[in-house]
């Protein structure tokens, strides 16, 4: 008592706030109430569901659970309740600007490090609690990471792949352009990397300076100048080599392969996800069946892209080659829901606006999902994809109290998704747009 007296004194006398024990712990311990939940691990929806926080945890959630007298109340029941969603394939560190070439040639990681938080907000706020980001310039999404887990910045929870791995002349290299170009940044930091021993060492760089998943190019792209856009660009045994490194470490790979040689050579080598998946055909879809291998395909972007690249000058074999993988792609994802492909969500963020991503979940049914499985799409199954199913991806006691909640059903009107009024991560309201 002798304690507390001085300290009340003390802050009367310094003009400081005084809060008690009391208020402090209302402040952390939340009690939600649901008036809809959606349960994606059973695939269904709950009603009148109360959901306690205390700080950054759900520690129970039910119909029927004791309500601490001291919990602030938010009162969502009104609305439909779902976990937090995730994006597996995302460049926070990036987006296009108004000139191709200056994107490429003029900008520094530098200016590319400034706009990056905003992009991060921009992610969260359209309710992606937590995404996998798969490739950066010289580490600026560890910086990123790093800042948002201190707290320093708002942003998504992040598993980073720092620098895509890419042999030389591929979709991980520059190419297309003078032999004499250089870059001041170290040559590893390029990403670039060849044969067996070589990549082997591009994968231990990359840990080492804070990659979580190791992500490389095993098919050639449609966002770079080389010609092709899905033949192999490793052999089996340098793909082989990589998702072996990475697995020493604990890690997981996913694989960016469009081309159907180059998808197949992957699943081989044990990536965990394939990315883009543009060229399926029937033996590639059962390879991934019987490995377990995700598919993670972009299926919104192409609409932008074709829209609105070649007002910024990006050269027009870019935009050819988008003309025919859009189409291919769409119909392959098809095909693999109806086969029964695992599907975790992600959309490429950065090859268009951040805060975009929700536009994604309409194509998704479009193609084959049921709106509940787009969205386990991007929670239970996303997780499960980065390794996280034990911390995030679904609503239960012990994961972490990320949630977004809507006025309305998703399930009824899957366009819901793509502007979210009320965004919860790890216990703090970061958005709040709805009306009771």
């Amino acid at each position: 008592m002798k304690n507390f007296c001085l300290k009340f004194i003390t802050l009367c006398l310094l003009g400081l706030p005084i809060t008690c024990a009391a208020q402090q712990q209302n402040d952390s311990v939340k009690l939600i109430k649901a008036g809809r939940l959606i349960d994606v691990e059973q695939g269904k929806v709950l009603y009148n569901q109360l959901i306690l926080i205390d700080h950054d945890t759900i520690k129970s959630i039910g119909s029927n659970i004791a309500i601490p007298a001291n919990a602030t109340i938010i009162d969502l029941s009104n609305a439909t309740v779902l976990p937090g969603l995730i994006d597996c394939h995302t460049h926070l560190t990036f987006q296009p600007g108004e000139n191709y070439y200056d994107d490429i040639f003029r900008k520094t990681p530098v200016d590319l490090a400034i706009v990056a938080p905003l992009y991060a907000k921009r992610t969260l706020e359209a309710g992606f609690t937590a995404c996998r980001d798969v490739g950066a310039s010289a580490f600026i999404d560890v910086s990123l990471r790093n800042a948002i887990n201190r707290g320093d910045i708002p942003g998504p929870r992040m598993l980073v792949a720092t620098l895509f791995i890419g042999s030389t002349g591929s979709h991980g290299d520059l190419n297309g352009f003078s032999p004499y170009l250089d870059w001041i940044t170290p040559k590893q930091m390029t990403g670039v990397a060849n044969g067996v021993e070589g990549v082997r060492a591009q994968v231990r760089y990359n840990i080492k300076y804070g990659a979580e998943v190791i992500k490389f190019g095993a098919s050639a792209g449609v966002l770079t100048e080389e010609t092709s856009v899905g033949a192999p660009q490793f052999s089996q045994e340098e793909m082989n080599a990589i998702v072996q490194e990475a697995n020493l470490w604990g890690l997981k790979t996913c694989a960016h392969a469009h081309g159907t040689v180059a998808i197949k050579m992957a699943v081989k080598a044990g990536v965990a996800s394939i990315e883009h998946g543009s060229f399926l055909d029937d033996e590639a879809i059962s390879l991934m069946k019987t490995h377990g291998t995700y598919l993670v395909a972009d299926i919104y972007n192409d609409d932008y892209i074709l829209s609105d690249y070649a007002k910024h000058g990006t050269p027009e074999k870019i935009i050819n080659k988008e003309k025919l993988v859009g189409k291919a792609q769409r119909l392959s994802f098809q095909r693999a829901v109806k086969a029964g492909v695992k599907i975790a969500f992600g959309t490429d963020a950065g090859v268009y606006p951040h805060g975009w991503n929700g536009k994604q979940f309409k194509y998704m049914v479009k193609f084959g999902l049921t709106p509940m499985q787009a969205i386990q799409a991007a929670t239970i199954n996303a997780a499960d994809l980065l390794g996280w199913k034990n911390k995030v991806g679904s609503l239960s006691a012990g994961k972490y109290a990320d949630l977004v909640a809507l006025k309305d059903d998703p399930l009824t009107d899957i366009t819901l998704l793509e502007q979210i009024p009320f965004v919860m991560k790890g216990g703090t309201v970061y958005k709040n747009e709805l009306k009771k």
